[in-house]
């Protein structure tokens, strides 16, 4: 691994650890890779996650009081705004409230970036992902056709939201 990455994955401390959020480091992969497995059909590759990485994305991971990862999320930079690009829970720990933590977490993050506005894309078919971002003040503001992979070779439309971060 050159230095210029490894730097990119030294974890950060901060502001965000208010949250019980830390930087993702290419050691949490496996565990992260392991969840995110569990959670979707068509799960994000190993690579997926380590160009996430390599990009400078802001990538953060929830540990639980043992230790063990339950959470994670990751997005990009644009000039003013972000783009949540994965927000994962742990299957076993959904709706435990650790969603909203974990997108308070970006909405903090957001804010120290400058951004004014969050995106994200959500599946159309995830109706409890939706109600999650909605409750949290997300509007849904669109729709791209055929966006995501799904069974038998087919693709599913998603569902574009929008949070304005409050300042």
């Amino acid at each position: 691994m050159s230095a210029q990455l490894a730097a990119a994955w030294t974890p950060v401390p901060g502001p965000l650890a208010q949250f019980g959020l830390r930087a993702m480091t290419v050691q949490d992969l496996d565990a992260v890779l392991a969840i995110e497995l569990r959670a979707y059909p068509f799960p994000w590759s190993r690579g997926n996650f380590i160009d996430s990485l390599a990009a400078g994305y802001g990538a953060f991971v929830w540990h639980d009081s043992l230790g063990q990862l339950q959470g994670y999320f990751l997005a990009m930079k644009g000039v003013d705004e972000l783009h949540l690009l994965n927000i994962t829970v742990r299957p076993e720990y959904q709706g435990r409230g650790l969603a909203r933590l974990m997108l308070d977490g970006l909405s903090h993050w957001a804010r120290a970036q400058g951004a004014q506005q969050i995106w994200l894309e959500v599946r159309q078919s995830n109706a409890r992902a939706r109600q999650v971002y909605a409750r949290y003040g997300f509007t849904e503001v669109g729709l791209r056709r055929a966006y995501y992979p799904a069974a038998g070779g087919q693709r599913e439309d998603a569902i574009v939201m929008n949070l304005a971060v409050p300042q």
